[in-house]
């Protein structure tokens, strides 16, 4: 009932009763980031729902109190989001939004406190009171404060480029002092709402106009600084342009007088190197002609530091500077045997290289390419040769490079664009013939950036590389004195054309005497050194090292036996940094104790795996080498199926299939029923089924596989084959001859059957003590395998004309066994 009361009587008599203590119950409009000022007028935007019933809610009586909300993100405020301050506003207009929404204008009249909230839904109305300013009377503080406010104000207005030049009038003609804060409060748009709402919470008129002139001595001096900041910026640019100028009168006048200014000298200074550094003309021409262009650029042109990186690249490069070393092949030679053991047709390779070019020092250098397993030291022996020939030595790896740009570098227009590899290597080498070692080549990559093989082609043609052309220089530089050597772990990925480029050098595994050797002269030596023990504190019996070679190695190189000599040194170490300084003898039980059980059974499992029929072991080449791989077969009760399992490739399915034809059309040879597959079924498999395998190498191990376990008697104990087989019981050459031999004697083998013409293969390639303690058998058809690792299943008829025409073994190997 109160509500109509009030509606009725004249507004001073409601402000006469609400200072007299009555209170009043309103309805509360909150707003986000507003805080209006009493006698200020705001245009509101009431979008809530809860918001826009209130507005239509309202009669004749407009007023509201309208509050800020602590938090904005708040969306239905509860009495705990709002300020407790607020102010008492009477409506003007109401006007509908397209959007449903209203714009509403207020006016502020008073200051209030919340009191008691009557009501929160569907809106909030509350009893207010109202807070009654503290008049400050007429002072000189008073006086001396509105006067810095207003200058302050005015200040602002002026220098901003957004606030009304109109506010200083309206601000001029406020007298009252709170009136004035509460003006200027609301017109100042770098006010937060925090400090808006202190200002409306501050009734004392003296304190507010205290707070507001702190507000404006800051804001002023913001505006200060900007304004600041603004006429530097302008002032450098105009001093950058006054510089130019300056500059371009004093090169006029440093003309005149004969004088140099530093960036004359820089380009002096290359002028004489491109003249004294032995350039080709054509070279010569371009950089003269770029160093011209730089001279009349000025440093702050874009170019300009591009065109002298340029230029500099030409100056650094080895135009005309070579080794210039005099050739001593016995020192050469002395150099390559003290670094690694054996490996004699490349220590001869590169003998002859060193005799020709003694002969005629302008010869091209070759395009060596050494091939081979990890670990047989390839990349080492690039260095050795580079110190025995007296030359600098560069590394690249081309291992999963992909971007031809890596080689030929990218073209000037890109932005940090740079040389090439080759380029760069060069630039470090310092010299136009250093030994240049091409890394792991058979691993490059292609895809849409281009193909580094390719970009080889050129590389690595003598008659080619003499005007090699990188894209970052565009001018030719001659690689013919280079020598370059390539490495890789097997040729099949290498494409033809890069191939036939190389002179290839096979690197193949080394056997476990050669393996001892390396240990003893290179591997122990260094891995003690590394480790930081003494020679003294330390023993490696031969007796050891080979039982680590044996039963701890399975590989062609030396790479696995250096870490496994590493492991024991680093023991040793601990123990002598533990305080136990004893030497120690690296025993079968040391061994055992530091690199655990027996990794390899070398000896044992050929032996094993053999015993029963169907069980036959072949010879493989791998990347890493040659490997032994045991076929098996096993038959059952069928309608003679042939089932080949183990991850094969289509080249070994079909010599599986013409193993089996060979056999089957051979029965009465083999005391066999000539329809002996028509009721079993038949399952070859190759054990190590994750591993692909393919080729046709393996064929007569897979007849003679099929013929063990048709005629169910086992092969003979620790024999090995490999070869390939033809329809007719052709036995054909195969390659790889000595990883594979090498293989075999690493298994434990002591009879191998070799196609008959691969016997020069044995001849040039295996040394006699890499033979001694095995048989070498060549065959030309398959009885002559089978006569060697199934005699009993041949009719003695054919056993014994076989026997008439077979090969005697090798003299030395008979030898050897004797």
């Amino acid at each position: 009932m109160a509500s109509d009361f009030l509606s009725v009587i004249h507004p001073g008599e409601r402000k006469d009763r609400e200072r007299s203590g009555s209170k009043h119950a309103y309805p509360i409009l909150p707003v986000r980031d507003t805080v209006l000022f009493p006698h200020a007028v705001l245009p509101l935007t009431v979008g809530r729902e809860s918001s826009i019933q209130l507005v239509q809610s309202l009669g004749e009586e407009k007023t509201i109190i309208v509050v800020a909300q602590r938090e904005a993100r708040v969306d239905a405020p509860q009495p705990a989001d709002l300020y407790a301050v607020g102010t008492l506003a009477t409506v003007h207009k109401v006007v509908k939004m397209p959007n449903q929404s209203l714009f509403v204008f207020t006016e502020g009249t008073e200051r209030v406190r919340l009191a008691e909230f009557d009501q929160l839904a569907p809106y909030m109305t509350a009893e207010v009171e109202v807070l009654e300013e503290g008049g400050p009377g007429k002072s000189a503080e008073v006086e001396a404060l509105q006067r810095n406010i207003l200058s302050q104000f005015q200040q602002i207005v002026t220098t901003s480029p957004t606030l009304s030049d109109e506010l200083q009038t309206i601000a001029l003609n406020i007298d009252e002092p709170g009136r004035l804060v509460d003006f200027i409060s609301s017109s100042l748009p770098v006010l937060t709402t925090i400090d808006k709402q202190e200002l409306l919470e501050t009734p004392d008129v003296l304190a507010r106009m205290r707070r507001i002139n702190r507000h404006l001595a800051k804001e002023l001096e913001v505006q200060q600084l900007r304004n600041k900041i603004q006429t530097e910026v302008q002032d450098q640019v105009q001093q950058s342009q006054r510089d130019y100028y300056l500059r371009e009168q004093m090169k006029a006048i440093q003309k005149e007088l004969g004088e140099m200014d530093e960036g004359q000298k820089d380009i002096e200074e290359l002028r004489e190197k491109i003249e004294s550094i032995g350039m080709p003309e054509t070279v010569k021409k371009e950089a003269l002609k770029e160093l011209n262009r730089l001279s009349r650029m000025s440093p702050m042109a874009a170019d300009y530091s591009l065109t002298r990186n340029y230029i500099e690249w030409l100056v650094v490069l080895p135009w005309a500077k070579s080794s210039a070393s005099e050739v001593d092949i016995a020192k050469a030679k002395d150099i390559l045997d003290e670094d690694h053991y054996d490996l004699k047709k490349v220590k001869e390779r590169i003998l002859d290289y060193l005799a020709v070019r003694r002969l005629k020092p302008d010869m091209k250098g070759p395009i060596l390419c050494f091939v081979g397993p990890p670990g047989v030291g390839k990349t080492s022996l690039g260095r050795s040769i580079a110190r025995a020939l007296g030359r600098k030595f560069q590394r690249i790896s081309l291992g999963g490079m992909h971007d031809e740009a890596e080689l030929r570098g990218h073209r000037r227009t890109y932005i940090g664009a740079m040389p090439g590899q080759i380029i760069q290597s060069l630039r470090r080498a310092e010299t136009n013939d250093p030994v240049f070692m091409l890394d792991e080549v058979d691993k490059l990559g292609r895809d849409f950036r281009g193909d580094p093989s390719s970009a080889l082609l050129e590389v690595l043609d003598p008659e080619q590389n003499s005007t090699f052309r990188d894209n970052y220089l565009d001018v030719q530089f001659d690689l013919s004195k280079v020598l370059f050597i390539c490495t890789a772990n097997m040729l099949d990925p290498i494409p033809d054309p890069l191939r036939d480029r190389m002179e290839i050098i096979d690197l193949t595994g080394y056997t476990e005497d050669e393996k001892v050797h390396i240990a003893f002269r290179y591997l122990i030596p260094r891995q003690i050194k590394e480790n930081g023990i003494e020679p003294e504190q330390i023993e490696f019996p031969e007796e050891s090292v080979r039982n680590i070679v044996r039963h701890y190695t399975h590989e062609a190189g030396v790479r696995k036996l250096e870490q496994l000599i590493g492991t024991i040194c680093r023991k040793q170490a601990r123990r002598i940094a533990e305080g136990i300084p004893q030497k120690l003898t690296v025993t079968s039980e040391i061994v055992h104790e530091f690199l655990g059980g027996i990794k390899v059974r070398v000896d044992t499992e050929i032996a094993e795996r053999t015993k029963r029929p169907g069980v036959a072991v072949g010879l493989a080449w791998t990347p890493a080498g040659g490997d032994i791989l045991f076929i098996e077969a096993n038959r059952m009760k069928g309608k003679g199926g042939f089932t080949m399992t183990g991850q094969i490739g289509e080249v070994m399915q079909e010599s599986m299939q013409a193993a089996l034809t060979w056999v089957r059309s051979n029965a009465k040879l083999l005391s066999l029923k000539e329809d002996f597959t028509t009721d079993v079924d038949l399952h070859v498999h190759i054990p190590a089924g994750a591993i692909p395998k393919d080729g046709p190498s393996a064929g007569v191990t897979l007849a003679t596989t099929l013929v063990s376990l048709m005629t169910d008697i086992p092969v003979r104990p620790l024999t090995a084959m490999t070869g390939e087989i033809t329809l007719s019981g052709n036995v054909l050459p195969v390659g790889g001859i000595k990883e594979k031999f090498l293989a075999a004697r690493r298994a434990g083998v002591r009879d191998i059957i070799l196609p008959e013409e691969n016997r020069l293969n044995v001849e040039e390639d295996l040394l006699p003590e890499q033979i001694k303690g095995l048989t070498i058998h060549y065959a030309r058809r398959i009885e002559d395998v089978l006569a060697i690792a199934l005699p009993e299943a041949l009719k003695p008829r054919v056993l014994e004309e076989v026997r008439q025409h077979e090969p005697a073994p090798t003299a030395v190997l008979a030898t050897a066994q004797a």
